[in-house]
């Protein structure tokens, strides 16, 4: 088998996984609740602003924090955001444990 078979395969088993189709099938319940789509979009912009900002200066912003604490909180009350936050960070892990296992069998070369 070559390498683009395997991957291939990989690729076909990712999205064979629970953890695919759990997020696949969360997203489209948010993405058919256009005022709930918009605050996780909120959310996520938030997320990604603090940790911009606390790479860039090396110092957290306390009051975007407290934005994006406060954003998940409401979030976490809605039971289909819920669901599709917590489907979110268990794709993301397989996909950052695959990319990890990827990486640690070549950081000989890189």
């Amino acid at each position: 088998m070559n390498v683009y078979d395997t991957v291939n395969k990989l690729a076909q088993e990712i999205k064979d996984s629970k953890e695919y189709n759990n997020y696949k099938m969360a997203k489209q319940v948010i993405n058919l609740k256009s005022d709930l789509k918009s605050k996780i979009d909120e959310f996520e912009n938030a997320r990604y602003e603090a940790q911009m900002l606390a790479i860039q200066t090396g110092k957290n912003d306390e009051e975007k924090i407290a934005k994006v604490q406060k954003l998940y909180v409401e979030l976490l009350e809605d039971n289909d955001a819920k669901n599709f936050l917590e489907a979110q960070t268990q794709f993301n892990t397989l996909i950052a444990d695959v990319n990890k296992i990827i990486g640690d069998s070549i950081k000989d070369v890189l």
